[in-house]
């Protein structure tokens, strides 16, 4: 039985884009999301071979599921002030049940890092850039002298500004802070993974599902030994300079609502 396909997953980027793809009924749990995992998979390998069979595994030497154990340190949110234990989190809780799942199905293997803390809070989404600006503001105001005479003397475009930074600070609510945690040893997992099975001629085809470039030395290796080496950013933007060390562009999920079709984008080598 020929097993010629392997599937690198890197399950941080895939959770993340997983809720843009398919409906919640198909991520809201930790079964869906392995579920939607086995279906991705059977999608790519059965459009690689053809083969509708049920029994599409007997083309699969594996599939690698590459992602980290979650934080298990405690910290005090900034804003609420409730200390937080990570790793009885609902996120932690939800990570767990989904590797417990993976290990229970067939020719899957998990290659798990770690999660490091690397400072304190920090404001996501764009905001950090706001609130910088708000000092600009602040030091137009010269507080020490409109404060002398127990009144605040401010123009116009002053009131304007405080009334923004006020905004600005307030606006923040406490989903938009987060410690600063880092995942460390995924990518060179992937990267050990695609040296071993391309030097010991485990399979002729590797498909790898990831969002970032990190990948390219080891795909370029990959290729110069004669592997197929298919890339799935699942339906991710893609830098133009990366397409000369794929094989192929091929998405094992549905185009998300909205996007635009594979054939308006000139420089997909063989995109579905």
């Amino acid at each position: 039985m020929s097993r010629e396909i392997a599937i690198l997953i890197d399950g941080g980027f895939l959770t993340k884009r997983l809720p843009k793809l398919v409906s919640e009924e198909h991520h809201k749990t930790p079964a869906n999301v392995v579920g939607s995992i086995r279906f991705m998979c059977h999608r790519h390998v059965e459009r690689l071979t053809g083969d509708t069979d049920q029994n599409w595994h007997r083309h699969v030497y594996r599939i690698f599921y590459y992602d980290a154990e979650p934080f298990e340190g405690q910290a005090h949110h900034p804003l609420t002030n409730k200390q937080i234990d990570f790793g009885k989190s609902d996120r932690a809780t939800f990570q767990r049940e989904i590797f417990d799942l993976l290990r229970k199905q067939r020719n899957v293997a998990l290659r798990l890092g770690k999660v490091n803390r690397l400072g304190g809070w920090t404001v996501t989404g764009g905001r950090m850039q706001k609130l910088f600006r708000t000092r600009a503001a602040l030091e137009q105001i010269d507080f020490a002298q409109t404060l002398a005479d127990g009144s605040l003397n401010l123009s116009s475009e002053q009131v304007a500004a405080l009334a923004d930074c006020k905004h600005q600070w307030l606006d923040i609510e406490a989903h938009n802070v987060a410690l600063d945690l880092r995942q460390k040893g995924v990518d060179m997992r992937i990267g050990l993974d695609i040296a071993s099975l391309t030097l010991k001629r485990l399979a002729k085809t590797i498909i790898l599902i990831a969002g970032d470039s990190d990948f390219v030395p080891a795909a370029k290796l990959a290729r110069r030994e004669g592997l197929q080496f298919i890339l799935d950013p699942l339906w991710q933007s893609v830098n133009d300079d990366l397409y000369e060390h794929i094989d192929g562009l091929q998405s094992g999920l549905p185009r998300p609502t909205g996007s635009a079709p594979a054939a308006q984008e000139p420089h997909l080598k063989d995109a579905e």
